[in-house]
């Protein structure tokens, strides 16, 4: 399981970063004010991964100072679709604990991958992109 948290964390910590990118090209108040909160979800989050695995005693790779976005960001409909690209990839990380889980771990996990699934298709709504869900939230292959 630590490596699946692990993973977690990782997600966790390219979605702050790319919120930080994201949010400087959108262009409504209500907008920013949706990045900003998904952001500091994934603060939230990132933190207790960070404590869960500490209390596990487990290590991991550090992160880095910057992380390679999948494609260039140059305005609000680049920086929406960086959106959705980024809490589907945080609901495949959460999405890959979901068997390895139990109790509360496990219904952390499925509460996180349904967060970022609905946060995405919120996301999709904005940009216009159809369909607005996926049949199956954090799977690859959806």
């Amino acid at each position: 399981m630590t490596e699946q948290l692990a993973a977690a964390l990782a997600a966790e910590e390219a979605a702050i970063y790319a919120y930080g990118v994201i949010g400087v090209r959108l262009r409504s108040g209500d907008e920013v004010n949706r990045a900003r909160a998904a952001e500091q979800e994934h603060r939230s989050r990132r933190d207790a991964l960070v404590a869960k695995l500490a209390e596990a005693r487990a290590g991991t790779a550090p992160a880095p100072a910057a992380y390679q976005l999948p494609f260039e960001v140059t305005d609000r409909a680049s920086a929406l679709r960086l959106a959705v690209h980024v809490e589907d990839g945080v609901a495949q990380a959460w999405r890959v604990l979901l068997p390895v889980t139990e109790a509360g771990d496990r219904t952390d996990a499925l509460s996180h991958l349904t967060d970022s699934a609905i946060r995405a298709t919120r996301w999709r709504r904005l940009a216009g992109v159809t369909p607005l869900t996926m049949a199956f939230p954090g799977r690859p292959d959806s």
